[in-house]
């Protein structure tokens, strides 16, 4: 049983832990990856993250993911979900859970999705400055 879904709203990873919960589940690894307070060489305060996505695109390839993921691990449940637009300082942006059966098999499985997500899936984000500047993050995206 998978969850996967890029989400225009706030993440919920209470709602992530409620979904992985199984009988069957001994090990459960959550990653969380939040927008972190940064500063700019020239001095500036990130404020937030902008996430945009090809989501037909983005949403195919999350489930080849998980699909490959199925087939290198015993996977009872399984999350991937990545919020777009504005994500602000100490907001989750992505959100990937893993249930197995034993606690190895769902930390490698866990390590291999976020991996494969940020090196593959057309995600991108740029980076709103505290001056209301903003720039892509390198290698996310091309500009138009």
């Amino acid at each position: 049983m998978d969850w996967i879904a890029i989400i225009p709203d706030q993440l919920n990873v209470a709602d992530v832990q409620q979904f992985l919960t199984d009988s069957t589940a001994g090990g459960m690894d959550i990653f969380v990856g939040a927008t972190r307070c940064e500063t700019s060489v020239d001095g500036k305060q990130l404020v937030h993250l902008n996430y945009e996505a090809y989501r037909e695109m983005a949403l195919v390839q999350m489930q080849q993911l998980a699909d490959s993921a199925r087939n290198n691990w015993t996977i009872v449940k399984l999350v991937i979900l990545h919020r777009i637009g504005v994500v602000k300082v100490g907001e989750p942006s992505v959100v990937i859970g893993v249930s197995t059966a034993h606690r190895a098999a769902a930390f490698e499985a866990c390590r291999y999705l976020i991996d494969q997500l940020k090196a593959v899936v057309p995600i991108w984000k740029s980076e709103g400055w505290n001056d209301g500047s903003s720039s892509w993050v390198a290698g996310t995206a091309i500009k138009k």
